[in-house]
């Protein structure tokens, strides 16, 4: 089983934490604040957060926004992952990435499953690369970010081994050279 190694310090990271929604407001997001609170606890740094219609291209601009910011390692998404006409969520997430990371959906499923039964193909949670950024889309709901939490939050800590994708992040962009 993976283990942390307490002999490494710890690397935070920048975090940008995205609400899909065309209805929330900052005062009653509580996705997204679910987000940011977890992961500030988890030692990293949120820098940036924003709310964005369920609009592909409001969406894919503010990614592409995000992953030119050289500031921004990491961004969090939570919405629009469904299946109504309205949720535009992974598309818009497809559409910029370089590379998906489809092991991430998989085990969100996989974890969701344990917890909601076969409620959980509903869900098109994703996660991917783009311009040396983590792309991560979560549905709308606090349970289903702090279910997200628990998978990305490990894979964020530098110390975590075998492997994490911290420890990835200045290979990224190796193609490019």
């Amino acid at each position: 089983m993976p283990t942390i190694d307490e002999s490494r310090p710890f690397l935070p990271v920048n975090i940008a934490v995205l609400t899909v929604s065309d209805t929330r407001t900052e005062a009653d997001d509580k996705s997204g604040a679910t987000l940011a609170g977890l992961a500030a606890e988890a030692g990293h740094r949120v820098v940036a957060r924003k709310i964005v219609r369920d609009d592909k291209a409001a969406i894919v601009a503010q990614l592409k926004s995000w992953i030119a910011d050289r500031e921004i390692d990491v961004v969090i998404a939570t919405g629009g992952t469904g299946v109504t006409g309205r949720d535009v969520t992974p598309e818009a997430f497809h559409s910029v990435y370089e590379k998906e990371i489809a092991g991430f959906g998989e085990l969100f499923r996989f974890l969701s499953y344990q917890k909601i039964g076969t409620s959980t193909i509903q869900s098109r949670a994703t996660a991917g690369v783009a311009g040396g950024t983590y792309l991560f889309a979560l549905p709308g709901s606090p349970g289903a970010c702090r279910d997200g939490w628990d998978i990305i939050k490990d894979q964020l800590d530098n110390r975590l081994r075998p492997c994490n994708l911290v420890e990835l992040m200045p290979r990224l962009q190796e193609h490019l050279r």
